[in-house]
């Protein structure tokens, strides 16, 4: 699959995130209950001076996980250590990671869904009563290690809460889910990136970049770099809705979000299985994708928007799409001209 610029998944080109990334709740737009709420919690922490509780942090890729998890590590002023799930294969690795904390710091693992049973089944102990026993070496020549680990705070972060099992989930003494963000708050995200990069942007272009950006500020910010190359490269010193306008329509990102991709997998359901239901197997054959790659990457945000319906004899598409493509939903998949 090409690089998309409206995925939620960061891709490599996403490095200007960490020069961007807010440094404490007051800078943090969006997820308002949330953010009040833990930032409550860290401030009981510091007045009982011990480690704040693990936090846990679920919803779909680009809504700031990473980022609350910097700002829980500063606003704690403690450091912060990073891994990811699927690097931990094995108990050794964990051990690795575990035995370099020290007091109070921050443990932040993304993608925590990902690591394997029987490591999760290690980091039990180390997240109730501080404490790493592992068995290390093969059959014959093993044994057993026994580290004793400072109060820390564990955050995870995952896009599929479901993944995660019991046990490892009520661990978590707090638990928060990260929700889409509104057109007004991706604004003003928009309008502070502008600022921390050095570009000016007029407000109804920072709109206008926002209502494209898929409710994601990922996305958003994304948009606003390549349209301030546009801009750089036009001679303007300021993005107007008028640079916006012609930088996003010739990414082929529509005015309500939808990119290319998201065209072909929604008119493929109309031209092919005349609107639905169909299965995703059958779409992934269809439009030459992976079945798991149309459900955690294309799919989200148009059944969040309601372009598509999942139900148990398939996807169906909904009035919304038909109305998008200005499709007569009476028709026959034959009688759709190429689009």
């Amino acid at each position: 699959m090409d690089e998309r610029i409206v995925t939620n998944h960061e891709l490599e080109t996403d490095t200007f995130e960490k020069n961007i990334r807010p440094d404490s709740f007051d800078e943090y737009i969006g997820q308002t209950d949330v953010k009040e709420n833990i930032k409550v919690f860290v401030k009981a922490a510091k007045i009982r001076k011990t480690n704040l509780d693990h936090v846990l942090l679920y919803g779909p890729p680009g809504l700031g996980k990473t980022t609350l998890a910097h700002i829980i590590a500063n606003e704690l002023g403690s450091n912060i250590k990073t891994a990811s799930g699927p690097t931990i294969e094995k108990s050794g690795d964990l051990a690795a990671i575990l035995s370099t904390l020290e007091p109070n710091d921050v443990l932040f693992i993304d993608e925590i869904h990902r690591i394997p049973r029987y490591i999760e089944e290690i980091l039990y102990s180390a997240m109730e009563d501080f404490k790493l026993d592992i068995i290390i070496g093969s059959d014959g020549q093993s044994r057993n290690i026994k580290i004793d680990l400072p109060p820390f705070t564990l955050v995870g972060a995952t896009t599929r809460a479901g993944d995660l099992s019991s046990p490892l989930r009520d661990r978590f003494g707090i638990v928060s889910k990260l929700e889409f963000y509104t057109d007004e708050e991706l604004t003003k995200i928009v309008e502070r990136t502008a600022r921390v990069i050095g570009s000016k942007i007029e407000k109804t272009a920072a709109h206008e970049i926002a209502i494209r950006s898929r409710k994601t500020p990922r996305i958003a910010n994304r948009l606003l770099k390549r349209v301030s190359d546009f801009a750089l490269v036009e001679g303007s010193d300021k993005i107007t809705l008028d640079i916006v306008k012609k930088s996003l329509e010739r990414l082929k990102i529509n005015a309500n979000g939808l990119d290319s991709t998201d065209v072909e997998y929604l008119m493929s359901i109309i031209k092919k299985f005349n609107g639905g239901p169909v299965g995703i197997e059958s779409i992934a054959s269809s439009i030459g994708e992976e079945a798991t790659t149309i459900e955690d990457v294309i799919e989200p945000f148009l059944l969040q928007e309601g372009y598509v319906k999942r139900t148990s004899r398939g996807r169906i598409i909904t009035e919304k799409t038909y109305r998008e493509f200005k499709i007569n939903e009476q028709k026959t998949l034959f009688d759709y001209d190429e689009m």
